[in-house]
């Protein structure tokens, strides 16, 4: 997980959310996941945060295969928050670390 000295503290339920976004159980998936919460936790409504819980709570599996396009959400599982995350993941270099990318 990269460290950001710039970020405010954050309450125990933000800390312990990111801590959960960053240890799915796979790489790629600990990199969007964690990565799209890392850039966004500071500024979640508590209504977002109970979203982020729920997104939480879906197989690592099934993640990684959402949100990188492999296979197009359900819409049983679909929220604005999975929506938000999915398209920021679709994006190139997403899930890519920061001092990983070549400029």
């Amino acid at each position: 997980m990269s460290e950001d000295t710039t970020t405010p503290e954050l309450s125990s339920r933000r800390k312990r959310l990111l801590f959960r976004a960053w240890h799915r159980g796979t790489k790629e998936t600990d990199l969007m996941v964690g990565g799209f919460v890392a850039r966004h936790i500071a500024i979640f409504t508590e209504a977002e945060l109970d979203e982020l819980e729920s997104v939480l709570e879906l197989l690592d599996v099934d993640l990684a295969d959402w949100l990188s396009g492999r296979r197009p959400i359900p819409a049983g599982v679909m929220t604005p928050m999975l929506t938000r995350m999915a398209e920021e993941c679709s994006k190139l270099g997403a899930g890519v670390p920061e001092d990983a990318r070549r400029v």
